[in-house]
């Protein structure tokens, strides 16, 4: 006789409500990268976002550090199914460094050093959903976790969150990126299971 059906999940936890579907929680922080890990010197650091027409706008590492920075407490969720509750960044709103850059791109994909890509909607890098971080849990971000910067898009599965990041190419029609050209899906929302394409 069956002493435990199938359905029985055991008593919910206090953070049950904060762990997309399929996902587990962990105390760590795993590095998971596709590449080498790029070292990339904050002097000849540059981050740069170019226009559907052309128009670049660029900072270096000290103009970076003299704009506002936030301290944004945020659950990540890996496609690779962990989830680490509470991580402690420090780092520049997308909508700080987007607020000059006339657009009617709808689309971006980012670039990072070493040439990962990665692509999703304009929209999800504005109204405080997307940081340039360069610290971490009040520390440098060490390059294993994509230090000096990296994307910080917590609402999507973290391949999002590009790491070594170098500029924002804005496209009027959507393009893949790296994983995505490999079949992960376009978008990444955890809460719907996004992982490959077809979810």
């Amino acid at each position: 006789m069956a002493i435990v059906s199938r359905g029985f999940q055991g008593r919910r936890r206090p953070s049950d409500h904060r762990l997309p579907p399929g996902q587990y929680e962990t105390r760590d922080f795993p590095v998971l990268s596709a590449g080498p890990t790029p070292r990339v010197d904050r002097d000849a650091w540059r981050f740069s976002v170019v226009t559907e027409g052309g128009e670049r706008h660029s900072w270096t590492w000290p103009q970076l550090m003299a704009l506002p920075a936030e301290r944004p407490v945020v659950d990540l969720h890996c496609v690779t199914k962990w989830s680490k509750f509470g991580t402690a960044w420090q780092g520049v709103s997308l909508d700080v460094l987007l607020a000059q850059v006339e657009t009617e791109a709808e689309f971006a994909l980012v670039h990072s050093y070493g040439g990962y890509t990665t692509n999703l909607p304009l929209k999800d890098l504005l109204d405080g959903q997307a940081w340039i971080a360069y610290g971490y849990d009040g520390r440098d971000l060490t390059p294993e976790h994509g230090g000096p910067a990296r994307l910080l898009v917590p609402h999507l599965y973290l391949w999002k969150s590009a790491k070594w990041v170098r500029g924002i190419q804005l496209l009027v029609r959507d393009e893949p990126g790296f994983w995505e050209s490999a079949g992960y899906h376009d978008y990444g929302d955890p809460w719907r299971e996004q992982r490959y394409q077809g979810d």
